[in-house]
């Protein structure tokens, strides 16, 4: 299926230069966001209790505050509405061996006169746990990025790698501060967002990247921009189908899926519209920001095929029964 019956080669490196420009302000501010304000760390990385209440009737938030705001072990809690008008999220610090083991009965004692409810699900993290969580996300996001940059190494050629890197670490900069700003809480679903996203971006970039070298290769283009500019034009409608059809699959998660996947759907829902830029407007680019030279590298497959040549002839002679 193609969006364009023909291809027209659009000028795709011109408009990354104001594109990268565009690039360097939200990273900087994404940056400046996770350095001043930082993550709202969830259970998950921070320890603590998560009580899901369902109230038969609207729950009564502000008196819930009220309530918990009497009680000096619940210092620090938060009361947010989740999902429907009758539904209530309640994330607690930990409390003493004692309360910890009976949290159910504490809450069904605590809130008793804010009216009838049942409570859905109760989760509890330990510090520890959170803390150890919290260093093998970061592990896991750096281990990511080094093995992608290690294939594309072997498979085209550094300033490639170096570029599809880039591209990642910038749509990963840019997705964090959307969490940062729209509150949610960085959680194992957002963690989970982000690697997704590492995975999904670079599938991108290594089709446009595929398609360069195939041309670098067979047409011996002599400029690096018309090499660029034909690639992402071919590959244009591939992306625009592709990225549009993940988005609305990812925006039936965000409309439809509650506020239990929102920590998932909502960066991913970002990601997909950065990702599909970035592969068009920022990788490529970089690519010859970085000092890629196409001589250079006609140069370098010329010797690489001079010694598979040198090679098969003399596995041939070998073969033969020649010495």
């Amino acid at each position: 299926m193609e969006l364009f019956k023909t291809t027209r080669v659009y000028d795709f490196v011109r408009y990354s230069s104001y594109g990268l420009i565009v690039s360097m302000l939200v990273c900087a501010m994404s940056i400046a966001l996770i350095l001043i304000k930082d993550f709202k760390l969830g259970i998950d990385f921070a320890g603590g209790n998560i009580v899901q209440i369902q109230y038969t009737n609207v729950a009564p938030i502000s008196q819930i505050r009220e309530i918990l705001s009497q009680r000096q072990d619940f210092g620090g809690f938060q009361v947010s509405e989740f999902g429907q008008p009758n539904e209530v999220l309640l994330k607690l610090p930990l409390l003493d061996e004692a309360n910890q083991n009976n949290l159910s009965k504490l809450i069904l004692e605590a809130l008793a006169p804010s009216g009838e409810f049942e409570i859905r699900r109760t989760n509890s993290i330990g510090a520890k746990v959170g803390d150890e969580f919290k260093k093998k996300g970061i592990i896991s996001i750096v281990l990511a990025l080094l093995a992608m940059m290690a294939y594309i190494s072997f498979r085209y050629e550094w300033r490639f790698s170096l570029a599809g890197i880039v591209a990642l670490a910038h749509d990963v900069v840019i997705v964090s501060g959307v969490v940062i700003i729209t509150d949610i809480d960085f959680s194992l679903e957002v963690l989970a967002a982000l690697l997704t996203l590492i995975g999904y971006s670079i599938n991108s970039t290594i089709i446009i990247f595929d398609r360069i070298r195939e041309q670098m290769l067979l047409y011996r283009a002599k400029d690096m921009r018309f090499v660029i500019n034909e690639a992402v034009s071919c590959t244009l409608s591939r992306t625009l189908l592709t990225s549009f059809t993940v988005f609305l699959v990812v925006l039936t998660l965000f409309l439809f899926g509650g506020e239990i996947i929102r920590g998932f759907s909502l960066p991913m829902l970002v990601g997909v519209v950065i990702a599909a830029y970035s592969s068009m407007f920022v990788a490529p680019k970089l690519a010859i920001v970085f000092g890629f030279n196409l001589d250079e590298y006609y140069k370098k497959e010329a010797q690489k095929r001079k010694k598979a040549e040198e090679k098969r002839l003399l596995r041939k002679m070998y073969e033969g029964g020649v010495v």
